[in-house]
């Protein structure tokens, strides 16, 4: 959550030529409700599930830029699931740095919701201590601040 998935993925895919997929506007053009609709009308659990079958069949596309949600790798195998179809990629962050992005993003995020500035870091320390091992299992690790270089796009070109 707010690490940048969404404007780096977008920057990559434009660079690649490839096309972007943001992976819960997809659901939520899917399902025609929000993703904070889907969690408080049929809980996270569906929410989950939801993700799972859309990464399976986005995850047969070619030419892709799939951004995930934070949580979309830590459920039903999904790591595994994005692992198999395609290069990962974890945009490293700070709990300080991603609670001050969160503070100001116009993006509504339910496992956020009512929580005050100062809840937000010892939170995302939480979520990140259950993530982790799962981001850390991507291929490739760069430091969030830094974003998507050249370097990045040709090592993807080659790998593809």
């Amino acid at each position: 959550m707010g690490c940048g998935k969404t404007t780096h993925g977008k920057r990559l895919a434009k660079s690649l030529n490839y096309k972007f997929i943001d992976l819960d506007q997809w659901i939520e053009n899917q399902t025609e409700l929000t993703v904070a609709e889907i969690f408080s009308q049929q809980g996270e659990e569906a929410f989950r599930e939801m993700e799972t079958e859309a990464i399976k069949t986005l995850s047969k596309e070619e030419h892709v830029v799939i951004s995930t949600g934070g949580g979309a790798p830590c459920h039903n195998k999904n790591m595994d699931l994005l692992r198999e179809s395609g290069l990962t990629v974890y945009l490293n962050l700070s709990p300080k740095a991603l609670a001050d992005r969160l503070t100001y993003s116009k993006t509504k995020r339910p496992l956020l919701a009512g929580k005050r500035q100062e809840e937000l870091v010892p939170l995302i320390e939480l979520m990140l201590s259950e993530r982790l091992p799962f981001y850390e299992s991507a291929e490739i690790i760069i430091d969030g601040l830094d974003g998507i270089d050249e370097r990045m796009v040709n090592a993807i070109k080659l790998d593809s």
